[in-house]
C-alpha cells in the first residue's frame, strides 16, 4: 500500500471537509495533521485502500471534535487551575453522542449493504472481511478454489461499496 500517494490522493478532499467541520483553517490544517499521523500508525487496520478518503475523514472529523471540545473548555479549566493535561485528557477519551450515534449510524448502514448481498457473495464476505478467516480455510469450509473466492470477494465488495455509495445510507434524518 502506498501511503504517500493515497495521502496525495485525497488529503486536499479531506482538508476541505475539515475546513467545513472544524470551521477556520488552523483548526482544518492541525485535524488534518493529526489524523494523517494516526491513519498512518494505524495503517495495517485498512481493509480496502478504496476506503481510504472516508476513513481518513473520519479520524479528522473526531480530531476537530477533540479540539472544538478542548478550546471550549479551556476557559473553564485556566478558572477552576485545573492541570490542563489531565483535564483535557480526560474529557478527551469519551466520545460525544452525536460520535455515538453517527457510529451506529454507519455500523447499521453497513449491515444492511452486506444483508443484500446474494448469499453465495455474502458468505465470501462475511467470513473473509467479517470474520477475517483466511483464503484456504475459507474456500475448505465453502468447496471452493481460491481464485473463486477472491472473485466472489471482489463483486462482494463492490456491491457493498456501491450500495453505501448510494442514497442507500443518504444524510441521517433527524
Amino acid at each position: 500500500m502506498d501511503y504517500d500517494r493515497l495521502v496525495a490522493e485525497h488529503k486536499d478532499a479531506v482538508y476541505r471537509q475539515m475546513m467545513r467541520v472544524c470551521g477556520n483553517q488552523e483548526d482544518a490544517e492541525d485535524a488534518l495533521v493529526e489524523a494523517l499521523l494516526s491513519a498512518y500508525r494505524a495503517l495495517d487496520q485498512l481493509r480496502d485502500v478504496g476506503n481510504f478518503r472516508a476513513w481518513l475523514a473520519m479520524i479528522a472529523r473526531r480530531v476537530c471534535t477533540r479540539i472544538k471540545r478542548r478550546e471550549a473548555l479551556l476557559p473553564i479549566i485556566q478558572f477552576s487551575q485545573l492541570e490542563e493535561n489531565q483535564a483535557l485528557e480526560a474529557v478527551a477519551d469519551d466520545p460525544l453522542p452525536d460520535e455515538v450515534v453517527e457510529q451506529d449510524r454507519v455500523y447499521d448502514c453497513v449491515r444492511k449493504a452486506i444483508e443484500q448481498l446474494p448469499e453465495i457473495y455474502r458468505e465470501v464476505y462475511v467470513l473473509r472481511e467479517i470474520q477475517g478467516v483466511q483464503a484456504p480455510e475459507v474456500s475448505r469450509r465453502l468447496n471452493l478454489s481460491i481464485p473463486a473466492i477472491k472473485s466472489r470477494l471482489h463483486r462482494a465488495r463492490e456491491m457493498v461499496r456501491r450500495t453505501l455509495d448510494s442514497d442507500f445510507c443518504g444524510p441521517s434524518r433527524n
